[in-house]
């Protein structure tokens, strides 16, 4: 059977469903995503007579139009044509945004396709590759333009707007529609990634101190740089470990929301689109993702100097937000079915994967391109990322959750958003590390 037509993995003549073994390799990020989608009507496509063409049509309507998103499609045309034509950058900003929430959804979609073919280990490991794809394309584009700071700052915003602002919303909103009933979750999935969230606070934390600890002198510049250095290979190794513990030697405990969920999304366990088709789709979302990506880290000082705003609240606030709507949304969607495992694996888990995967990786990629890259955030920032985490790691401590618990989370986010919103600190292109060497020149100025 050719790659483009109707969907493999057959048995007897019909697609075969996914037995729990294979179930493995999807994560929560995966079916958080899955409840944006929408299933397509391939009614009229069917009664093509041409095998080549209805499979075709069959691989673009179940990719373009099977999510709840597709009306945000429009906005990658635009963007490209408003690059190619001169059009204002804040613009270009805007749509390059719209335009990478739906195919940051799309990319769920296919790896969690391509793992049905793959096999558990291999469909894990992409989840975990590919889950925040969006924000580590925008940051080696951002490193390889030398502009450190936005690597930095929409990291720290990734991070805080899934611990505070999409765990927030989520257990606010589960709360209110679950008031008569206590939610529970699954303390032991909670306390790996808070684990691994101070571990990565604490690479963080020491070489900031390493920073402001001595003279205000080119002299902190290598040892700043040399324990980010070795603090991000050695965060490489923990989220290697990670990986193992989750896919490998724990699964048990990873998997607790998928049992709960049962039949309800037997729908979304056959393939529907074939393995070669999976990857080549795979192939040019990615690349639409690098091109928008691009257009965002180009124009975001033009949309900073034309809305007023700092690049710090744009990429902390804006960026994470819309980058990330899609997930979000998903996030909720599970909190209000009750099903607080799923929200936990989508929230933590991506937090988790940015702090000791993505952030990591980009101090080692800018070392490797020549570009100076450090850990240390400044202490607003430091210190915004450690109260996040702890105010996390408490409200999750007991193993239920009510509405006040989500409230207080989304108003440390507001908190938190209103610093940035009146810090007013220009960005600087120069690389990352020499900005802590004079106090006014800082990071953010304390």
């Amino acid at each position: 059977m050719g790659t483009l037509q109707e969907p493999c993995l057959l048995e007897k003549g019909n697609p075969k469903g996914l037995s729990k073994e294979m179930r493995h390799g999807r994560t929560a990020h995966n079916m958080s995503s899955s409840s944006l989608r929408k299933k397509s009507d391939l009614t009229l496509v069917s009664k093509i007579s041409c095998g080549m063409l209805r499979s075709l049509l069959t691989n673009f309507q179940e990719v373009l139009l099977g999510t709840k998103l597709s009306v945000l499609f429009p906005a990658i045309p635009l963007a490209i044509f408003a690059q190619c034509y001169g059009l204002a950058r804040p613009w270009i900003f805007v749509l390059s945004l719209l335009g990478l929430t739906p195919l940051a959804e799309r990319v769920s979609f296919l790896t969690e396709q391509i793992a049905i073919y793959t096999g558990p280990t291999v469909g894990g490991l992409m989840n975990a590759t590919c889950g925040n794809a969006t924000e580590l394309i925008i940051a080696i584009f951002a490193i390889c333009q030398g502009k450190v700071d936005v690597v930095k700052y929409s990291l720290l915003g990734s991070i805080l707007s899934n611990l505070l602002l999409v765990l927030g919303t989520s257990l606010l909103c589960g709360g209110i529609a679950n008031i008569n009933s206590e939610q529970k979750y699954e303390r032991k999935q909670a306390d790996v990634n808070i684990l691994l969230l101070l571990l990565g606070l604490l690479c963080h934390t020491l070489t900031l101190l390493l920073r402001i600890a001595g003279p205000f002198t080119t002299v902190t510049v290598v040892p700043t740089l040399q324990l980010s250095r070795a603090s991000s290979i050695i965060m490489l190794i923990a989220y290697g470990a990670y990986i193992i513990f989750q896919l490998v030697t724990h699964r048990d405990i990873f998997e607790a929301q998928e049992e709960e969920d049962g039949d309800g999304d037997t729908a979304e366990e056959t393939p529907v689109i074939g393995l070669v088709s999976g990857v080549v789709w795979l192939v040019v979302m990615t690349a639409f993702i690098a091109v928008l990506s691009e257009y965002v880290v180009a124009t975001i000082e033009d949309a900073s100097d034309s809305w007023g705003l700092s690049v710090s609240f744009i990429s902390i606030i804006l960026l994470a937000i819309v980058g990330n709507a899609a997930e979000h949304a998903g996030a909720i969607i599970f909190a209000l079915r009750n099903k607080l495992d799923i929200t936990l694996g989508v929230a933590l888990g991506s937090a988790t994967q940015i702090s000791m995967f993505v952030v990591p990786l980009c101090v080692i990629v800018s070392w490797i391109v020549g570009v100076d890259m450090d850990l240390s955030f400044n202490s607003v920032e430091t210190g915004a990322l450690a109260l996040s985490i702890i105010a996390t790691a408490f409200i999750l401590q007991d193993g239920s959750s009510h509405y006040l618990k989500g409230l207080v989370l989304l108003l440390c986010y507001i908190v938190i958003g209103a610093c940035f919103f009146v810090s007013k600190t220009p960005i600087h292109q120069t690389n990352g590390v020499n900005l802590g060497v004079k106090p006014e020149l800082g990071f953010l100025r304390v």
